[in-house]
C-alpha cells in the first residue's frame, strides 16, 4: 500500500458539523482508546485541532469545546508509541513564531520525532480581534511563521542570539505541512510547506490542484519531500478503502479518513476494520 493514512480524534474538537452524539460525554479515557487504536492499526497521525476562544454568535455551531492543540498532543505522545502526532491546523498567527517553534520542537523531542507541524491562516475573526492580532494580517503573519519557525528547527540559534533547546529529533525539525484550499493557501503550501493539507475540495478539484502545486514548486526551484494530502469519503471502513485506487491514481500521499460512529467501541472497531482491509499480506 502506497498510501499512508491518518486521522483526525473525536472529542477534542466538537463542531456540529462532524461530531458525533457520544463524544459529547466522552473525555480524556475515550481519547486514548481511540489513539491507541490508530497506534496500533499503523495510522500515520493523529490530529488535533486549534481555537482559542468561541465567540458566542459561533458557539451554537462551532461549539466551545476545542482542546488545547499542544497540551492534547504533548498527552497523546506519552500514550502513544509510533503515530505521528498532527496539529490539523494551528493557527501560527496567534502566537510569536519563536513560542510556536518552542512549543513544536519539544513535542517533537519528548515523542521520539513524531511531530508534524500543520499550519493554517485561521477563519474566525473575533478570535483574532481577541488576540490582538490583524485578521487582514493573517496571511503575511502565517508567511513569516513558517519562515521563522523553519530557521529556529534548523537551528538551536536561529542565525541570532536567542538558543532554544531541546532541538527537535527529526533533521531540520517537524514537516510543515500547510492547510487550505484557496489559492494563498496552497500557493503558501507549494512555496514554503513540506506537505499540503487541503480544507475541503479546492474549487477546481484535486487533481487541478495538485498539479498546480506541482508547477508552482517547480517553477520556484524547490525539490525534495513533499506531502499531498486528501480527505477520504466519511462512511464505513469498507467505503473509505474502495476508494484508495482513485487517491492513488490522483498522486496522493496520504489520505485523512472519518468513520461515522455511535460509540467510542463502534469507532474502534471500524479503525481495526479498516486497517486489516488496507494492509498488504507479507
Amino acid at each position: 500500500m502506497s498510501l499512508s493514512f491518518g486521522m483526525q480524534l473525536p472529542i477534542q474538537a466538537q463542531s456540529t458539523i462532524f461530531v458525533e452524539d457520544w463524544e459529547r460525554t466522552a473525555g480524556a479515557d475515550e481519547l486514548k482508546t481511540v489513539a491507541r487504536a490508530c497506534d496500533r492499526a499503523g495510522f500515520a497521525y493523529v490530529a488535533v485541532c486549534d481555537h482559542v476562544a468561541i465567540p458566542r454568535a459561533k458557539a451554537d455551531a462551532m461549539s466551545t469545546t476545542w482542546y488545547d492543540t499542544i497540551a492534547t498532543l504533548g498527552w497523546l505522545a506519552g500514550v502513544t508509541s509510533r503515530v505521528g502526532l498532527l496539529s490539523h491546523v494551528y493557527v501560527a498567527a496567534y502566537r510569536h513564531p519563536l513560542q510556536t517553534a518552542k512549543a513544536f520542537a519539544t513535542l517533537d523531542a519528548l515523542s521520539g520525532g513524531r511531530a508534524i507541524l500543520g499550519v493554517g491562516a485561521g477563519h474566525v475573526e473575533e478570535e483574532f480581534d481577541a488576540l490582538g492580532v490583524s485578521f487582514a494580517g493573517r496571511g503575511a503573519l502565517t508567511d513569516t511563521a513558517i519562515d521563522e519557525v523553519r530557521t529556529a528547527f534548523a537551528d538551536e540559534w536561529g542565525g541570532g542570539d536567542l538558543g532554544q533547546s531541546p532541538r527537535p529529533v527529526q533533521p531540520g525539525g517537524p514537516p510543515i505541512w500547510v492547510g487550505g484550499s484557496s489559492p494563498a493557501a496552497m500557493r503558501r503550501a507549494a512555496l514554503r510547506g513540506d506537505g499540503w493539507l487541503p480544507q475541503g475540495p479546492p474549487k477546481e478539484g484535486m487533481a487541478s490542484a495538485i498539479a498546480r502545486i506541482r508547477d508552482l514548486r517547480d517553477a520556484a526551484g524547490r525539490t525534495g519531500p513533499f506531502t499531498i494530502g486528501a480527505f477520504g469519503p466519511p462512511g464505513p471502513p469498507e467505503k473509505v478503502a474502495a476508494s484508495i485506487p482513485y487517491f492513488e491514481e490522483l498522486g496522493v500521499d496520504q489520505v485523512q479518513v472519518r468513520f461515522p460512529s455511535i460509540s467510542c467501541a463502534d469507532l474502534v472497531d471500524q479503525i481495526e476494520r479498516f486497517s486489516a482491509l488496507v494492509t498488504q499480506p507479507g
